[in-house]
């Protein structure tokens, strides 16, 4: 909300609602495979963001996701192995569904396009690859100062 115009109280509570049933149906996505979960994530953290310092750094700094909300909105992606769980899961869920399902042929369909649609995004969107940090323990091989 920092350097932003207030907003009145009836709007910020209406976000701030939204924000959270963003949240429930992003928490519902990690559970379901056709239920998105990093939209209804980043459209919370943006009605948060606009409404409520407290609920924007609680989201933020959460731990099941507050490091991955963070790294997708800087630009630096998803971790590998997340997007292979994610697709691995994703698959696994929709072809159950569709093979054990008796659904008309038009819905199988659609959750195969579903399945399809969510693979390309998630293999599109750039792999997060945590920067490795030297470990102080280990000493680094060479000449010491006083050889040549």
């Amino acid at each position: 909300m920092t350097g932003q115009k207030p907003l009145k109280k009836p709007l910020r509570a209406l976000l701030i609602v939204l924000g959270t049933l963003c949240v429930a149906l992003g928490v519902l996505g990690m559970l379901l495979p056709v239920l998105p979960t990093t939209p209804f994530l980043l459209l919370a953290a943006a009605c948060y963001s606009r409404s409520s310092d407290r609920f924007y750094d609680w989201l933020i700094t959460n731990r099941w996701c507050g490091a991955h909300i963070k790294n997708y909105r800087e630009g630096r992606g998803i971790p590998l192995k997340q997007k292979v769980v994610t697709i691995a899961f994703l698959w696994l869920t929709i072809g159950c569904t569709v093979w054990w399902v008796d659904w008309q042929g038009w819905a199988r369909w659609i959750l195969i396009g579903i399945a399809i649609g969510v693979t390309i995004y998630l293999v599109k969107i750039k792999t997060y690859k945590p920067e490795s940090t030297p470990d102080p323990s280990l000493k680094e091989y060479g000449p010491s100062d006083g050889e040549t």
